[in-house]
């Protein structure tokens, strides 16, 4: 396996390990707290969360599709979340070829759901 896709894995890894602090044994009004009339929601953000996972599978295979998911109840969209990620981080470590520079998706997908599990962390104090 080359460099890059082993940075990415481990970029991965660290932000499953994130994630899973952030959503672990959540209080039961934590999915859909608010902190303003215009914020989304913590399970709505665990979602894009999911979302951007299935996109970086996407991109990582060529197939380039975005869908925007309507969340689940927490422990259901915190499944789904982990699956998706679970399914970008098995193509990574396949064979099969990157069809997007490993940059982009880093920058993309893995970037932003870095920076939406931060979010999570800082709802879940305020909550």
């Amino acid at each position: 396996m080359d460099e890059k896709r082993e940075m990415l894995r481990h970029t991965l890894a660290t932000l499953a390990y994130r994630a899973s602090k952030a959503v672990r044994e959540a209080p039961a009004k934590f999915e859909s707290f608010k902190v303003s009339e215009t914020s989304r929601t913590p399970v709505q953000i665990l979602a894009h969360i999911g979302d951007l996972m299935a996109w970086g599978r996407s991109m990582a295979d060529g197939s380039r599709q975005w869908h925007d998911s309507k969340p689940l109840p927490w422990s259901e969209e915190t499944k789904r979340f982990f699956n998706r990620m679970t399914e970008f981080d098995s193509y990574l470590a396949s064979d099969a070829p990157l069809k997007s520079d490993a940059e982009k998706l880093f920058q993309g997908p893995i970037a932003d759901a870095l920076q939406h599990v931060g979010q999570l962390t800082m709802l879940r104090r305020a909550a």
